[in-house]
């Protein structure tokens, strides 16, 4: 007799089987990722390697990409394009590595450049003029380019980079050191360089040789006058010691000493931060990369001098307030009241 309180087992048997298909639309977008990626970091790399010139050239392109059309002048790379455009010769050598010696072995379609470009008389001097200008302002980028590149490079130069302000002006490339508050320049009241502007000094004065433009150095100081007035040693003697000194390092480093023109100290006049007279950044030496036609005006102004019998005969100073070149070691203490007006600026030769 069977018993009714007992219940059939049932076994279920589950059979699996393999998973269905996906579709391979992951891979599709995984890999958009993966190139988005590449593409970032590359940028990033080329951002990171590029010079500040680079930069600038890259940014003027795209604001006006016509310019160069408008001003005359051969296009992008110096292409064979029927459309002149904008853009920097690419044959340039701006940054940390050189393009290629391509200087002299440049070939262009003449074709086309017949087509797109006017021919040149014997008398057109003003258009001359302008094309010479344009190579002189990009062998001036081009060396703003290698300046940054090389104190970017260098371990014990790249503190420092921030006390180093290059700008172009209507006188040429300027580069200007400056003090800060807790890294000076110069011992105190001196024309003792510190060591590490020293190395700066002479890193600079190599690379100032692969141009073949003349240079101009000024000195400048605060406004904090020394305790025994403009009687006696005052920042017109310290402005110009100081670039004097600056010179002689640059020369130490390599510079050739002929390329020098002109050594002068500006004392307090030509102030940085003109809202705060004595703010360090005003204490400063500005090294002037002159461009063709400021050169010319200096070098006629120093002829006209000397035919007018204004100039000592040693060429060592604009008059009794001039600044010999020398050691500032005998300076007075400084003071930190108003300082009193001031004679014209104490100029150094050469070779002083």
């Amino acid at each position: 007799m069977s018993d009714d309180t007992q219940q059939p087992i049932v076994v279920k048997r589950i059979k699996k089987g393999g998973g269905g298909h996906h579709g391979g639309a992951w891979k599709i977008a995984y890999a958009d990722f993966v190139t988005a990626m590449m593409a970032f970091f590359l940028m990033m790399w080329l951002l990171g390697s590029t010079a500040q010139g680079d930069l600038q050239g890259i940014a003027d392109h795209f604001q006006n990409p016509l310019k160069v059309s408008l001003h005359g002048g051969s296009g992008t790379g110096d292409s064979s394009s029927v459309i002149q455009g904008g853009g920097e010769d690419l044959t340039r050598s701006l940054g940390q590595v050189k393009r290629g010696d391509v200087e002299g072995r440049r070939a262009i379609n003449l074709d086309a450049a017949k087509g797109r470009q006017p021919e040149s008389y014997e008398g057109d001097t003003p258009s001359r003029d302008h094309e010479e200008e344009r190579r002189e302002r990009g062998r001036l980028l081009d060396l703003k380019g290698k300046i940054e590149a090389i104190v970017e490079a260098d371990a014990k130069l790249r503190p420092f980079k921030n006390q180093i302000l290059i700008d172009i002006t209507t006188e040429g490339l300027r580069i200007q050191l400056v003090d800060e508050q807790n890294r000076p320049m110069f011992a105190s009241a001196s024309a003792d360089l510190r060591p590490y502007m020293r190395d700066l000094l002479r890193a600079i004065g190599r690379v100032l040789n692969d141009v073949p433009n003349r240079l101009s150095l000024s000195g400048h100081t605060d406004a904090a006058p020394f305790a025994g007035g403009e009687r006696g040693f005052s920042n017109w003697e310290l402005s110009a010691n100081r670039a004097n000194a600056s010179r002689r390092e640059m020369i130490a480093g390599g510079l050739e000493p002929t390329r020098v023109i002109r050594v002068v100290g500006l004392s307090d006049m030509i102030p940085l931060n003109a809202k705060d007279p004595l703010d360090p950044i005003n204490r400063r030496i500005s090294i002037i990369v002159l461009n063709r036609k400021t050169e010319e005006a200096l070098l006629a102004e120093s002829a006209a001098r000397a035919a007018n019998g204004t100039a000592n005969g040693g060429g060592s100073g604009t008059g009794p307030d001039s600044a010999p070149a020398g050691d500032a070691s005998n300076a007075m203490p400084r003071t930190g009241g108003a300082a009193a007006p001031q004679p014209p600026a104490a100029v150094v030769s050469p070779g002083g």
